[in-house]
């Protein structure tokens, strides 16, 4: 891989900003952005509170040039995203949003008039939540509202007046000085160059590569180097265990792994599409996708994790992962020499392990189009709503005659083995029995012959079995009609 630069670059409110790498640097290229943040005299507005995604308390907004050429604004987790993640965007804070003469940006003011802040310790994070969604949606509902919030915590429980204000905010959206600012805003963005770029420090070297081709280059060159793409699993080594990772390939970068093609059989997503463009795009065409998504982390998270970390993990609990058997996903890899279709029931080949040879990437996940005669459904279980991560997930796709028989059934759970898995004998059972609570109640004690759970932090073995169980009557309460 040709090497173009060794810094980045990023609009910091107004002013361009640099940071340049090399084997002297005390600035680590895994630097989050938090971390720089709180190590900036006049911007401590921007609080850590779990350093792992939870809390908002850190919820900064990135703002990008989209498709249609206007500027696009998320909110997300700093503690979450490596400063080389950043190249080429524009970063606001809450120090950000008042303007020149210090007057407030409507959702402060609304925060203010609303009696919406009482430590003031996590409102920060609350008012970029709620600055995001004042830029990118003109009709918000309470629902868009909460979700918005998920991923912010109140310790005061002051959630009612945070609300209170965020419809206060929302009633009326006028230009705000971002809005009069933007053709600046994007032409500076413009002048900001892309190209491949490799960050090295004394005990670390970052990759971030522009296209396909060099990231599969370096891939062939250091085949045992770190993957990230939105980094939110990964950063959690280093801001909960203080790892050192000594080599990374940043994905992040890569255009081409951002889309999302419509075919005649279903939907190319590339790996680098975030959660939160899937739940937009295609909650419509896949519905219990969108309908697990919802309950996927936070929209902070979403608006960074991608499809491809989220297969490429092979998580036991990933939420994901039974819904997309469901589907029928094939899984796209490839190398420098080949590419691969596999289906998501072969590539998940163990305990976070995946048919990935050394040399390879995942580049895209294919969903076939949902079989108009067949139900997919999925449900999750957790101890909180929002936010949280399952103890329990299933997902089912069944087909019934009209008189309610079940002709073909797939029952995949998360959480009871240590990979998402089928429940073969369960679905032995059920084929060709009535659809009815009674058969799902007795289908029960086949889950004991699939699955042999284990006891850990978050359930006990018997409490994991119970909760499998009552997740097939769920599903038949969903389409019992």
């Amino acid at each position: 891989m040709s090497i173009t630069r060794n810094y980045i670059e990023f609009l910091f409110g107004t002013k361009l900003e640099r940071i340049t790498w090399d084997s002297q640097q005390t600035l680590v290229p895994t630097t989050t952005v938090l971390q720089y943040l709180r190590g900036l005299s006049n911007f401590k507005g921007t609080k850590e509170g779990c350093a792992e995604g939870d809390c908002g308390a850190c919820t900064v907004v990135l703002a990008v040039i989209g498709k249609n050429g206007k500027l696009e604004y998320k909110a997300v987790n700093s503690c979450l995203v490596f400063l080389p993640q950043i190249h080429g965007m524009q970063l606001l804070t809450i120090e950000h949003l008042s303007d020149k003469n210090s007057v407030l940006h409507p959702v402060q003011k609304a925060m203010v008039e609303m009696d919406a802040s009482q430590c003031g310790f996590c409102t920060p994070g609350f008012v970029m939540s709620l600055f995001a969604l004042y830029k990118s949606c003109s009709q918000p509902t309470d629902e868009t509202i909460l979700d918005t919030f998920a991923g912010n915590l109140c310790r005061c429980t002051g959630y009612q007046s945070i609300i209170k204000a965020a419809r206060h905010a929302l009633d009326e959206i006028t230009p705000d000085s971002f809005k009069l600012n933007e053709k600046a805003t994007i032409q500076l963005l413009q002048t900001i160059e892309k190209g491949n770029a490799c960050f090295a420090t004394a005990n670390q070297a970052y990759y971030v590569p522009e296209t396909l081709a060099s990231a599969l280059s370096v891939k062939n060159t250091f085949p045992k180097i770190q993957l990230i793409s939105g980094a939110t699993d990964i950063a959690l080594k280093v801001t909960k265990k203080k790892e050192t990772l000594p080599a990374i390939l940043d994905l992040s970068g890569i255009e081409a792994l951002k889309t999302v093609h419509e075919t005649h059989q279903g939907y190319d997503i590339g790996s680098g599409v975030s959660l939160q463009t899937i739940k937009i795009e295609l909650s419509t065409e896949y519905p219990a996708l969108g309908k697990v998504l919802s309950v996927f982390g936070s929209k902070q998270i979403r608006q960074v994790a991608t499809l491809g970390g989220n297969v490429g993990s092979a998580s036991p609990i990933g939420d994901l992962i039974p819904l997309l058997m469901a589907y029928r996903a094939v899984v796209i890899v490839k190398s420098l020499a080949q590419e691969r279709s596999i289906p998501i029931f072969e590539f998940i080949k163990g305990y976070h392990q995946i048919d990935l040879s050394e040399d390879e990437l995942i580049v895209s996940i294919h969903i076939p189009k949902p079989n108009p005669n067949r139900i997919i459904d999925s449900e999750k279980i957790s101890k909180r709503t929002d936010l949280d991560i399952s103890t329990v997930s299933a997902a089912m796709e069944i087909e019934l005659t009209s008189d309610k028989i079940i002709t073909s059934i797939h029952l995949y759970f998360g959480g009871m083995a240590a990979v998402a898995a089928r429940a073969i004998k369960t679905c032995e059972f059920l084929t060709g029995k009535k659809w009815e609570a009674a058969t799902l109640e007795a289908a029960g004690s086949y889950l004991e012959k699939d699955f042999a759970p284990i006891s850990d932090a978050r359930a006990k073995a018997e409490g994991r079995m119970a909760l499998a169980k009552n997740l097939l009557i769920k599903f038949w309460q969903n389409n019992s009609e």
